[in-house]
């Protein structure tokens, strides 16, 4: 079977299929590593310059005007996502998950996120290597509706959460 390479923009519904229900092994289109670097490159010049950058280096909500120190930043991605993981219920299945992760990949993939390479590479890893996390059926917050899962979803990235492998 074809590896399926991610870019943001060529993914299609068989490619979804073939990672979540078949096991098709996943990589990262190297022509977006610039792209990606670029968007990373863009948040840490404006942490740097001191620009208060929403939920990076400010509070959620009514606290988006308290300014977080650099040295709490780390804390309060990480908080972020404890407070989010409140999912009940019984897991996902599998392959919805495997589909989960390969369409968040994707989408950061298209270099418009600010993430760290290593992020994609990660949730990349844990696909081709099997490593599956434990998304809970019930509970999120906010309006997207998709906060709780993903929480769950980047857990293992961070070393805690729940997994099958």
């Amino acid at each position: 079977m074809e590896k399926i390479l991610i870019n943001g923009n060529d993914l299609t519904i068989e490619d979804v299929i073939a990672v979540a229900r078949h096991g098709a092994k996943v990589g990262l289109d190297e022509k977006q590593i610039p792209i990606i670097q670029e968007s990373r490159d863009f948040v840490e010049n404006a942490i740097a310059s001191g620009q208060a950058c929403y939920g990076i280096n400010t509070g959620f909500g009514q606290f988006a005007n308290v300014s977080i120190s650099e040295e709490q930043l780390d804390l309060l991605q990480k908080n972020l996502i404890y407070s989010d993981a409140c999912g009940v219920g019984e897991p996902f299945d599998t392959e919805i998950v495997r589909a989960m992760l390969l369409l968040r990949a994707n989408a950061v993939a298209k270099g418009n996120s600010g993430v760290l390479i290593r992020t994609i590479e990660c949730m990349i890893n844990m696909l081709n290597e099997g490593v599956h996390p434990i998304v809970r059926s019930k509970g999120s917050v906010g309006a997207s509706g998709d906060l709780c899962p993903l929480a769950h979803m980047v857990l293992p990235m961070m070393g805690e959460g729940e997994a099958e492998y």
